[in-house]
């Protein structure tokens, strides 16, 4: 497998848009007082926060953003860059198991549009209704570094099934990981010709702010059309 040099800004992380409000417990109370008692609640259930707190089996909480550049972070990005290592399904993902997450990019918003939208056209089908909308917001962040490629290649991870490329994947990220990669770069498997990448530490996401709005609209087909906010 090549080693590629990265040295790119705002590549492209859709996040449901209900992921990117301000607090919604925050209306429910009259001052911070309040406030603080239910982020107290709230720090009692939440992944994101108990990871950030007490880390967990498969992630260090020194890792975290909160806890490597505060300054940087304090505004914006620090809590998507925890969550997207601390939420994660059950199974996993391509390149993650249900233990540890990771920070799913790509080089355009297409890309990531047709991969997020496979995800909820496969939740659709499960119900057999394709009728549904739902809305995205881009985190751009930078990335600057040498990682492997899996461009040119037919490894296992790249099957479009993921009972098989996902086992494969995690194999693969696992063994990455270990020899001491940061990320790894790989052709998107649900948008022909595009790049995506993916961050295995939290330490390597760089300059995360917010981008556009998207709608993905279903409309009784598996097709969906994406559609700007």
């Amino acid at each position: 497998m090549r080693i590629a040099t990265v040295n790119d800004r705002a590549l492209v992380r859709l996040i449901s848009a209900t992921h990117h409000k301000p607090p919604v417990l925050r209306g429910l109370v009259d001052g911070d007082e309040e406030a603080e008692i239910l982020a107290g609640i709230e720090g009692e259930t939440s992944a994101r926060l108990i990871a950030e707190r007490e880390g967990s089996p498969a992630l260090d909480r020194r890792e975290l953003a909160f806890a490597r550049r505060s300054r940087d972070l304090a505004l914006y990005g620090q809590g998507h860059v925890n969550a997207a290592f601390t939420y994660t399904r059950p199974t996993g993902n391509r390149f993650n198991t249900g233990a540890r997450g990771a920070w799913y990019c790509a080089w355009d918003m297409l890309t990531s549009a047709q991969e997020v939208g496979f995800h909820r056209t496969r939740e659709l089908g499960f119900i057999g209704r394709f009728e549904d909308e739902a809305r995205y917001v881009e985190l751009l962040a930078d990335f600057i570094g040498d990682f492997p490629d899996l461009h040119g290649t037919r490894h296992p991870a790249l099957d479009p099934e993921p009972e098989r490329g996902y086992l494969a994947g995690q194999r693969l990220a696992a063994e990455l990981r270990a020899e001491g990669h940061r990320g790894l770069i790989y052709p998107s498997v649900r948008n022909p010709g595009g790049r995506c990448f993916v961050a295995f530490d939290p330490g390597i996401i760089q300059n995360v702010r917010p981008g556009a709005s998207w709608k993905l609209v279903w409309q009784g087909r598996p097709e969906f059309t994406i559609e700007g906010v």
